[in-house]
């Protein structure tokens, strides 16, 4: 059930932790987030598929497969990216958006307004890249 919000409206530490209106201030983020990543990506398919000439120079020739290969290096990242946004949007129909994966806490809402798709909240981010740069290190 959509809430009616106003464009200006910001989630605050004043109201209940995911509340309605809160809910819906991220789902709608979250959309918006997932359109504009897939006309990007449409806009790239299409540039793709239009800059699929030629070129006589080798040089030129190798400039655009890297070129060609970046674009789709990023693409692969925004395919998984549209799947944690498909993740988060989900959180928020069950009721689990908003609270770390690991120790069941409010992740907070500027983290959350920064990184929507947030699953941790900072400190048991900051305990998993501690935990993964003392392995790394090993």
């Amino acid at each position: 059930m959509a809430v009616d919000i106003d464009a200006t409206y910001k989630p605050s530490e004043d109201e209940p932790f995911m509340n309605e209106r809160q809910r819906d201030y991220f789902r709608r983020k979250l959309l918006v987030w997932k359109e504009d990543i897939l006309r990007e990506s449409r806009e790239t398919l299409t540039s793709l598929q239009n800059e699929n000439e030629n070129h006589p120079d080798i040089a030129d020739r190798a400039s655009s497969e890297t070129d060609r290969a970046i674009e789709l290096r990023a693409r692969d990242r925004q395919r998984k990216l549209i799947a944690k946004i498909d993740s988060a949007l989900s959180r928020i129909e069950d009721g689990s958006y908003g609270y770390c994966e690991e120790t069941g806490e409010p992740i907070g809402l500027k983290r959350l307004d920064a990184r929507p798709i947030a699953t941790l909240s900072i400190e048991a981010q900051e305990r998993h890249e501690r935990r993964e740069r003392v392995y790394r290190d090993d």
